[in-house]
């Protein structure tokens, strides 16, 4: 398999799996500074389907990490299929969480008029952020699944 930017066990990979931990951590804090993101339940599973890829990422960000530290690239055709299914899954989940709590926020912002001030730019931003994380994740997931492909 030929070595390119964003192969598992290269810096470009662990710079896309730390902004994903980032974003996705950025978003969380944001939203459970609010003082009413759990009576929404697209708040809620934008929480869940981020912690799973703050998992998700934090465990490939250390297994780059390592094989940086090895100086070794991770081209087994299994794990790069579980890379690939993994990063599929949480994109998926991250977009489509991300999704509602956008449309929950659009909602109540533009459509009804109801939320104003710091909690509403709070939700703002962390849905932003979310959106940037299923960014990243797409960008992974695109870039194992040509490794897949040509191996």
């Amino acid at each position: 398999m030929k070595e390119f930017p964003g192969t598992p066990g290269t810096l470009t990979a662990l710079l896309l799996r730390i902004s994903q931990f980032l974003f996705a951590v950025g978003s969380i804090a944001l939203m459970v500074t609010t003082s009413s993101f759990f009576q929404y339940t697209a708040f809620c599973y934008l929480i869940a389907s981020l912690a799973l890829q703050v998992i998700w990422s934090f465990a490939l960000a250390c297994l780059d990490a390592c094989a940086l530290a090895r100086k070794t690239v991770l081209h087994n055709p299994i794990l790069v299929t579980l890379f690939v299914v993994g990063d599929w899954v949480t994109a998926t989940l991250t977009l489509s969480a991300a999704s509602s709590s956008a449309g929950v926020i659009f909602l109540y912002t533009r459509d009804f008029g109801l939320w104003k001030g710091e909690d509403c730019m709070k939700y703002q931003i962390s849905v932003s952020l979310a959106f940037f994380s299923w960014i990243m994740v797409g960008l992974s997931s695109l870039i194992m699944l040509g490794i897949l492909a040509e191996g």
